[in-house]
This record gives structure tokens, C-alpha cells and sequence, in this order.
């Protein structure tokens, strides 16, 4: 596979933000896009109140361990203006979430250039997102849970993606 990036999509918790970064420094993901309230770490010029962006970096930096400056990320304002980006650069849009439909990981074959959507850890993904994506994409489940957390979801989904 050429290149991933992922979105984040509203994921609450910077801890699992963080961990998700550290995965993607680990694996060798592109880029991390930060949208809507997914917390991110400090930036020049941030928009955030000072207290808000040190308090998210904190939390971030406690699970990425220094990774989250090993990773380009960018916080994203309007997802539409991304995903036409995103399309103009030739980048498939996936979305790993359990719908109807939805391909098994194992049976995906990944495009040259790949963004994953990641959805909140309460509703998933967003309709939004689903409606915008070319593809669904399981992790089968095989216990009595049939979700996972989302930074562990998105761990096999990297590695999945980019070790074929």
C-alpha cells in the first residue's frame, strides 16, 4: 500500500488519541486529520484557548510517548473542504465501522492511497462520513463484544492496511 492517513472523527478521548498516534508513528501513517472535536496537540497559532490546547497535549502526550511529533496531523474545521482534498488527490475514502455490507479487513484490497475514517467511541462514524465513503470496513468479531475500542480498532486496521 502506498499511503494512509486517518481521520479521527469526534473521538472524544485524547488518551485514545494519543494512542492512535503512537500507533501511526509506529506503522508509518502518513498524516492524521482531527476533526470536529477529536482533541490534537498544540499548535502555532492554535485557535484554541491556551488552557484547552495544553490540557489536550497532556492528555495526548501521556499514551503517544513524543510520537505526536512524528506524525503531520492537522485539525479540520470544514470535512467537506477535506474530503474534496482528499478525492482531488486521489485518496479512496474508507470508513471502519460494522454496517451491513461492510467488507471484512482481511478481504479488503487497499487502493495506492487510502484515508480511514475512525468514528467516535459512542456512535461510530458519522453519517457523514458513510455517505461520503467508497467502502465499510470490519474487523470481525468473534466474542460476545462486537465492537472494539477505537485505538485498538484502528492498531489492526493499520497494520491490516499497511502490511499486505
Amino acid at each position: 500500500m502506498g499511503q494512509l492517513v486517518l481521520i479521527l472523527d469526534n473521538i472524544r478521548s485524547a488518551h485514545n488519541v494519543g494512542a492512535i498516534f503512537r500507533t501511526a508513528a509506529g506503522l508509518g501513517v502518513n498524516h492524521i486529520y482531527c476533526v470536529g472535536l477529536t482533541p490534537y496537540p498544540a499548535i502555532a497559532n492554535d485557535r484554541r484557548l491556551p488552557h484547552i490546547a495544553n490540557k489536550a497535549s497532556a492528555k495526548i502526550a501521556k499514551t503517544a510517548l513524543g510520537s505526536q511529533s512524528a506524525v503531520d496531523f492537522s485539525p479540520v474545521d470544514l470535512p467537506a473542504r477535506l474530503v474534496d482534498d482528499l478525492t482531488r488527490s486521489g485518496f479512496t475514502i474508507a470508513c471502519l465501522e460494522i454496517t451491513p455490507g461492510a467488507v471484512k479487513l482481511d478481504d479488503y484490497q487497499p487502493p495506492a492511497k487510502l484515508a480511514l475514517v475512525l468514528g467516535n467511541e459512542v456512535g461510530g462514524v458519522d453519517r457523514f462520513w458513510l455517505d461520503r465513503s467508497s467502502q465499510t470496513l470490519a474487523i470481525p468479531m468473534r466474542g460476545q463484544k462486537q465492537s472494539l475500542n477505537v485505538a485498538a480498532a484502528a492498531a489492526i486496521a493499520v497494520y491490516s492496511l499497511l502490511n499486505r
